[in-house]
Formats: C-alpha cells, structure tokens, sequence
C-alpha cells in the first residue's frame, strides 16, 4: 500500500464527496499511487453517517448498523484501522415486542435457511398456516432472478402476496427487516431489491445476518478515521469545499470549489444523485433527463430519548405494530454515565418528516413506554429527534435503470455512491462497494498505473 513519502506515479485524481463512498475510491486510488485530492463541501467526512455534541452527549445523526454480509463495508472498517471499535454479533439474535407479546429472532447454528427455523417455530404473530406460507414465499425468493430486467419492475408486496402472505405477516416479518434495510415498505420497494436482501441477508448464509453497530461516535469511527488513513496514503483532504463547477478540457478536467480551479487527470464524483446530476457535463451518462428526480429520495427519522435511569436491557429491541421500528441504546456510545440514552430509528419516514418535535414527543413516547414498560415509571430529561430527508433513494420498482454504473460516457469520469448500480439497495455496503468499483475502473482505464506500482492494481482492489 503507498503511503507518506511513496512517490505518486498515476493520474491526478479528484474525487468530489466525502461520504463512504467517496472516502472508499479516494484511498482506492490513492493505494494505487494516484495523486488524489478529496473535495468535501463539510467540515467533516463520513457523508450522512456522522454525529454532533449535544449536551456534552456524542449524538450520531442517524442509527447505523451493518451485518455480517457486509464484507466489504467491514473492510474498509479495517483498512481505516477502526475494526475493533465495533461490535458484530456471534449469532443473529433480535428481541422482537409490542405492548403485550415478546418474542425473539434467533438464529440456530445450522445451514441455511434451516437456521431460523426454530424461531419461526416459536414465533408469536405467526400462526401455524402462516409460518408454512413464510416458508414457501421464503423457499420462492431464494429463487428470484434478481438480474432479470422484469424483477425490478415487480412490486415486493405485490410479489409476498400472490405468494400467500397476509398483511400480518408482512408486517411482523417481512417489513420488520425490509423497512431497516431498503428504507421503504414492502409495497413501495423493489423486487429485485428486496429479494437481493433477504437472499444474501438470510436465506444463503446462516450467519450473514449477524447485527453490528458502531461502539464510538460514527464520526471518530467514519470521519476521523477516514481524514488520518487518507492522509497517511498521501492524499489531500479538502473539507469546507463546496463544488461548484466541473469541466471537461483537452487535458483532463477542472473542478472548481469555492472560487478556486484545481487539474486533474480523472474525477470520481462521489455525491448525492440530485448534486451528481446538477455537476455532471452534458452527455455523462445515458438516463432520461428528469432522471434524478425519478429516483427520488425516502427519508428517515430517528427520535432520541434520554431517560434517567436504565429502561432498556438489550443492546436494541425490534417493536411490531407500533411506531417506533426499532430502539437503540446509545448510552456507551454517547459518553453518557449517569441513566441511559436511546434512538428510535424510524425508516421510511414519510409520515413523520414534516411533524413538529411536539409532535412527535406525543407520538413516540407512548408508543415507547407500550414497548417498554420500565420507562413508563423513568423520569425524560431529553428528548429530540434529527431528520435525514434525503436519506437514501427511494427504491421503488423500476429504479434499476436510473442507477448508472461507475463509467460514465466521459473519459476520465466515473461515479460512486449508494445509488449508483451496486446491485445493493441504499446502504453503507452499498457506498463503499461503488467507491470501489468507481477506483477500480479508473485504475483499470490507465494501464501505466500497473505497469509502474509496486502493489499489483490486484492486489489494491481485492
């Protein structure tokens, strides 16, 4: 790998975005001894997985977690040098209540999809003529073409019920997994996508859905991490650089931020699809021309609540059949010693987006306090909810061709983020794959790089 003081024998490499995907091909790049110099319009990396100081409290913008699949997520986790600031479940386990019922997903040490059997045995919403029907729907999935262009344009919901799922199951089983990870209902998603999740998450390796989640403020874990790897790799970050213009010119291209022109051989523009699509030149990319707007965006919410004394005994608690999806201790997290602090994580959040904190205060409470009763008696000292309205994409059926490739039809222009054709819905997996991909291509695309470095190009992307 290069490093301080490794002579850069690439191109010039800008890339314009510091979220995962952007910090992925900046040190993809640099690895590969290209001079690279990484714009951010923040003050920060890390994109939308950062936190802010509230309070004297380290408050992550949003619930982030990952799973055992997520290799290439975990690592870059690793090549920041952060691996061991998080922690990943030895076997799936997710408590799973509303006001009267507790049950549990737990998976067994088995080959899959046997792994969760005795849990669906077990489980309190189902009855018996449902878990045979989740069986088979299951045993169909794992069957799904997720590469045929005609899956993308099937609707999830509509696809569960001609499968003989009813709207319980759906939403005690199906959607407690498919509102986390795709951030949309069953009715509002994919096929192509969801079955992409619940094929790689649950229904082809027992352990790939183990759960893992950040120890630390995702700023030290993303941020921070990223800022010191990309510097030790040799290259430039540029935080507080806002990009306002990029041109093609007979050399390369220029990237203008905040008045100033910066050279360079190649660019990976590495931001949200509606800035991509105000940045990107004129014949970039082969997509009708409202096609950002077509992909779209789905928001989620996350509601904090600090109580005063410990109301919550697991690491996190799955709700059914209420508002509040899934609750989170961030206690440790947070610097918090005195009570316990907790995020509701509400995807797919259109409902809530534009209410009012008091609002919300009214609505998340009492749903709160039905999933866990030791907090009807807790004192609140804080409660306050952060908005992503832009979270991710909005992964509808049909969103597969509005998500373009890292290539674009530029020379020396690539893209990456989450919503780019990862084969993955909106996720960290999926930014840190495109941002691999995007390096990967540019690398590939100047054959002197292989010639000249001593890590084989490889070996780099490996």
């Amino acid at each position: 790998m290069a490093g301080t003081g490794t002579p850069a024998l690439g191109p010039r490499v800008a890339v314009i975005g510091g979220g995962l995907a952007g910090i992925t091909a900046a040190l993809g790049c640099a690895d590969a001894r290209c001079p690279v110099t990484l714009f951010e319009s923040r003050s920060w990396l890390g994109g939308l997985t950062y936190s802010f100081s509230r309070d004297g409290l380290w408050v992550d913008n949003g619930q982030h977690v990952f799973l055992r699949c997520c290799t290439r997520y975990r690592a870059l986790l690793a090549r920041l040098g952060v691996e061991n600031d998080v922690h990943l479940q030895r076997r799936l386990d997710i408590p799973v209540h509303d006001a009267d019922t507790a049950g549990r997903l737990r998976r067994l040490p088995l080959p899959a999809p046997l792994h969760l059997g005795w849990a669906l045995l077990r489980y309190p919403w189902l009855s018996a003529a449902d878990r045979a029907r989740f069986v088979r729907a299951a045993l169909a999935l794992r069957a799904v073409d997720v590469t045929d262009p005609r899956t993308d344009t099937v609707s999830f919901g509509d696809w569960l019920r001609a499968h003989g799922q009813r709207r319980a199951t759906i939403d005690s089983l199906w959607d407690l997994v498919g509102i986390a990870t795709l951030n949309a209902h069953a009715d509002d998603a994919s096929l192509a996508l969801a079955a992409t999740v619940f094929q790689i998450g649950l229904l082809t390796r027992a352990d790939a859905a183990d759960i893992g989640w950040s120890r630390i403020p995702l700023r030290r874990l993303h941020g921070d991490a990223a800022r010191s790897a990309l510097t030790a790799a040799g290259a430039t970050v540029r935080t507080g650089a806002k990009v306002t213009a990029l041109e093609r010119t007979p050399t390369g291209w220029t990237v203008v931020a905040d008045g100033i022109a910066t050279e360079v051989d190649a660019v990976v523009l590495a931001v949200p699809h509606e800035a991509a699509a105000a940045l990107l030149p004129a014949g970039a990319v082969d997509l009708p021309p409202d096609w950002a707007a077509a992909l779209g965006h789905s928001p989620i919410v996350n509601v904090h609540v600090v109580y005063d004394r410990p109301v919550l005994p697991e690491p996190f608690r799955a709700g059914v059949g209420t508002a509040a999806q899934w609750v989170f201790d961030r206690t440790p997290a947070s610097g918090l010693d005195d009570g316990q602090y907790l995020a509701i994580s509400v995807s797919a959040a259109d409902e809530f987006i534009d209410r009012p904190t008091a609002e919300l205060r009214e609505r998340f409470l009492p749903a709160l306090h039905r999933l866990l009763p030791a907090a009807r008696a807790a004192r609140v000292r804080e409660f306050f909810v952060t908005r992503e309205r832009h979270a991710t994409f909005r992964p509808a059926p049909g969103t597969a061709r509005l998500r373009p490739g890292p290539r674009t039809a530029l020379p020396g222009l690539y893209l990456a983020g989450a919503w780019t054709d990862t084969g993955w819905p909106a996720t960290m997996e999926g930014a840190v794959r495109s941002g691999e991909s995007a390096a990967a291509h540019l690398v590939s695309d100047v054959p002197a790089i292989s010639d000249n470095s001593s890590t084989p190009i490889s070996e780099v992307f490996r």
